[in-house]
């Protein structure tokens, strides 16, 4: 009878111990539940802060600064990729205001940032002479030339590799005298690589150091102003713009 009485309490006992099991469970899965929610939350507090500093560094709106990320996963990141918010928003507005809107925030902080580059390019200028005067000096790929020179000057965009196009376009700005400020698309950032094409292409050392011809690392600018020709040659109008004269 006692062995009875034991068997009987040990299967109450199991079948309360499945009874709990469920709820065991579920309260197990609602905190994984609640902790993805909760880690969710947190990677999107942390999107939206990065989203709110990066707007602000261009003077953008979040709003703004969203319906950029958004472009650049579609078409125009595509045909531009690298293309800076302002110049993106500016290609796809879609009203003359706001067109106006975005020129204008890119001509502000085109300023601020040639400004700075042209202070540094300065010393640079200043740091060949001292250290190394009789090697070929490779100036910043800054767009100081393209945005504030008033010499009305050139600006070539060239290739240094498969383009006889860029080379027959240099000769004949080379033959001209004319002052130019030549870009180089594939330098790769190798001072040495378009040290080596310019005396390949036989550009006048002395009109280089004089600074009536530059050789800059492209760095963008091609983008920029180049309206994705190659070679392409810019000529300054009166107003101080740029337009495309050859290419």
């Amino acid at each position: 009878m006692r062995v009875t009485n034991n068997l009987f309490t040990s299967v109450i006992v199991f079948f309360s111990t499945l009874s709990f099991m469920p709820c065991a469970l579920a309260i197990n899965s609602g905190s994984e539940i609640q902790s993805t929610e909760v880690g969710q939350v947190q990677k999107n507090t942390v999107h939206q802060l990065q989203v709110q500093k990066d707007a602000k560094e261009w003077g953008l709106s979040t709003d703004e600064y969203a319906h950029y990320q958004d472009l650049m996963k579609g078409q125009r990141g595509i045909q531009s990729p690298g293309l800076d918010p302002i110049t993106t928003l500016g290609i796809e507005a879609k009203s003359d205001p706001e067109r106006r809107r975005y020129a204008e925030l890119w001509v502000k902080a085109e300023f601020v940032r040639t400004e700075k580059e042209l202070v540094f390019q300065r010393e640079v200028d200043e740091a060949w002479k001292r250290l190394y005067p009789e090697i070929l000096p490779v100036n910043l790929g800054n767009a100081a030339s393209i945005a504030h020179d008033t010499q009305g000057r050139l600006a070539l965009f060239v290739r240094i590799d498969d383009c006889v196009q860029c080379d027959a376009r240099l000769a004949s700005i080379l033959t001209v005298k004319r002052s130019v400020d030549i870009y180089v698309v594939d330098s790769k950032g190798d001072d040495n690589r378009i040290r080596t094409w310019a005396k390949d292409k036989k550009i006048p050392i002395e009109r280089v150091k004089t600074k009536e011809i530059t050789l800059n690392h492209d760095e963008g600018r091609w983008i920029k102003y180049g309206e994705m020709r190659m070679p392409v040659v810019l000529q300054q109008n009166s107003d101080g713009g740029w337009r495309v004269a050859a290419f």
